[in-house]
């Protein structure tokens, strides 16, 4: 399983579509929010993408929960749960949908951790980072042993890996 999660793209469609023609390989895409466009946007396109605090189309979701294989995905932008300051209501939020994995944006930082089980992960910003000059996104990949994330510069470069054992 692959999953290729952008996040805060912030109208930078440039960026953002070169990333995924990048990435033609990954099982999914997923957007974390503050695309800034219209809904309609991504119609034709096989994404996930959930409202951000600076989306304003109300046609976007929330949330997304979705299973690939089987792993059970959950997608938030995350400023509904304070995730700047701590991730406990995201992981409530997890358990309660019974997430292996969570997918979220909002502070433009990179960042993965597992936390009860759960893999967490916040691809940074593909428009404007914090705490690094790069601009990123994530690829998370499932392996039996294990979880590994790549985050890469918008240049395709990867920038960190984290691998997490089972």
């Amino acid at each position: 399983m692959k999953l290729l999660i952008i996040s805060d793209t912030h109208q930078d469609t440039k960026t953002m579509e070169e990333v995924i023609q990048h990435h033609h390989e990954v099982d999914t895409i997923i957007h974390c929010g503050d695309s800034e466009l219209d809904f309609s946007y991504f119609a034709d396109k096989p994404i996930y993408v959930v409202r951000g605090n600076c989306d304003f189309d109300l046609q976007f979701p929330e949330e997304h929960v979705f299973k690939v294989g089987d792993e059970i995905v959950y997608v938030t932008h995350g400023h509904k749960h304070r995730v700047k300051s701590t991730l406990m209501p995201l992981s409530y939020r997890a358990q309660e949908l019974n997430a292996s994995i969570v997918c979220f944006g909002h502070s433009h930082l990179i960042g993965a951790e597992i936390n009860k089980g759960i893999l967490f992960v916040n691809p940074g910003s593909l428009h404007k980072p914090r705490g690094r000059k790069e601009k990123s996104y994530a690829i998370v990949e499932k392996h039996k042993d294990g979880w590994n994330v790549f985050f890469y510069s918008s240049e395709h470069i990867i920038i960190e890996n984290i691998i997490f054992k089972f």
